[in-house]
């Protein structure tokens, strides 16, 4: 296997983004405090999605509560958000963090205000982003906490993350500080997408470079998997490693639909423009999981207007993509494991010629040594009696994408003693 490049010495705590000024006030005595990303949603542009969510209304006057499950612990947490796809300026004008309870609920006690530079309220300009203060806060690895934004004016279609796969509430007026009552449960009232939130960040710890990455499509966002499980294969990978005494950051950058050559108005920036935002730009990224080109292979053998653009990939162009990633990784000293795509035999575009593609490209990734390791998810869940279809025990229904069960063998499958 090739090996990694040595890791770049003195790398910058905080990205330089709109909020990389605000981080450098967020001072313990005369030492910056050390923030660690615990969870992050890569940010897409407003869309239908998969299932109605209000990316495309946006808000206006309006409270929105997220939950999610963090994979980092620490004394404090501050929030990243994102208006990277917003026409226009927007206006936060409170927002809070809090430990989960159930549903909208929080645990009491533990609500607190976010301030940005101090201040309760905030502009993140069109385009950009910004990171809160810290607020005291002590949480564990795999705890959920939940952030709620008042949005006191009209956003117009909101940066969002269309398949969150956990529960985000609504409620009009400002119930930044409610403990749940006041928002709404019912059937159309709440989405499963996120809302202008990409990260959540923790202090403590030293400043490691050991933060995980799983980088891919809807394979890697948890299609199937089911809402307010958290049985992604990511967070399955989680779990692993609290359990064998070496937790550390595990962050999710799939996408539903998302191509590694091809941009999409549904399905995202395509994955070599996005690698550097969504997982280079994190300095405490110390491996990256590759998992990506099955919707490059499919999306050309179905006419569908949903699965445009669809050009018709090669291997080679595939092969050359990947390329393309691993080198970016190894640029910035991060090692890289390889994924094998998972066998999709009775999907929409499976056909002898998608199929070739598929055991020709992870013949690629199994045995050319470009990447760092490989973690061989399609033998993870391919059904033995025949290896192009997924096991029906892992099958979510579609033949494509499988169950938590089929995320959790996925899981098993990456060697932890490769991650970094």
């Amino acid at each position: 296997m090739r090996k990694l490049m040595a890791a770049t010495a003195g790398f910058a705590l905080v990205a330089a983004t709109p909020g990389a000024a605000l981080a450098a006030r967020e001072r313990t005595g005369q030492t910056a405090r050390q923030w660690t990303a615990a969870w992050a949603a890569s940010p897409q542009r407003p869309s239908a999605g998969f299932e109605p969510n209000w990316s495309e209304q946006g808000f206006s006057g309006q409270t929105v509560r997220q939950v999610m499950r963090i994979t980092a612990g620490g004394s404090a947490v501050r929030v990243r958000l994102s208006n990277r796809y917003g026409a226009s300026p927007l206006k936060v004008a409170a927002m809070t963090v809090a430990k989960a309870d159930r549903g909208p609920r929080v645990r009491p006690g533990s609500l607190r205000h976010l301030t940005f530079g101090r201040s309760r309220s905030v502009v993140v300009p069109a385009g950009g982003q910004v990171v809160s203060d810290g607020a005291e806060l002590k949480v564990a690895p795999l705890e959920s906490l939940t952030v709620t934004m008042y949005l006191p004016e009209t956003t117009g279609p909101a940066t969002a993350h269309l398949q969150g796969y956990a529960t985000a509430y609504r409620a009009e007026g400002d119930r930044t500080a409610d403990a749940g009552g006041a928002f709404p449960t019912g059937a159309g009232k709440v989405t499963h997408s996120r809302y202008y939130l990409s990260g959540v960040e923790v202090a403590g710890g030293g400043a490691r470079r050991d933060t995980v990455v799983a980088f891919g499509d809807s394979i890697t966002d948890g299609f199937g998997a089911g809402n307010d499980t958290d049985a992604r294969y990511p967070d399955a990978l989680a779990e692993r490693l609290v359990k064998a005494g070496r937790p550390r950051p595990v962050l999710n950058a799939g996408i539903g639909g998302n191509m590694i050559l091809s941009d999409s108005a549904w399905f995202g920036d395509h994955g070599l423009g996005r690698f550097r935002r969504d997982v280079l730009a994190d300095p405490r990224v110390g491996t990256v999981v590759v998992l990506h080109g099955l919707n490059d292979i499919g999306f050309s053998e179905v006419d569908l207007p949903t699965y445009k653009p669809n050009p018709d990939r090669s291997v080679a162009e595939l092969i050359a993509g990947h390329r393309a990633l691993i080198r970016q990784a190894h640029a910035r000293g991060v090692k890289v494991i390889g994924a094998t795509l998972l066998p999709m035999k009775g999907a929409e575009y499976y056909t002898p010629r998608s199929a070739e593609k598929i055991r020709r490209l992870n013949r690629w990734i199994r045995t050319s040594g470009e990447y760092d390791a490989v973690a061989d998810f399609n033998r993870a869940v391919a059904d033995p009696r025949d290896p192009e279809r997924l096991r029906a025990e892992f099958d979510s229904g579609d033949h494509k994408h499988p169950n938590a069960a089929g995320y959790r063998a996925m899981a098993e499958a990456v060697d932890l003693a490769e991650i970094s």
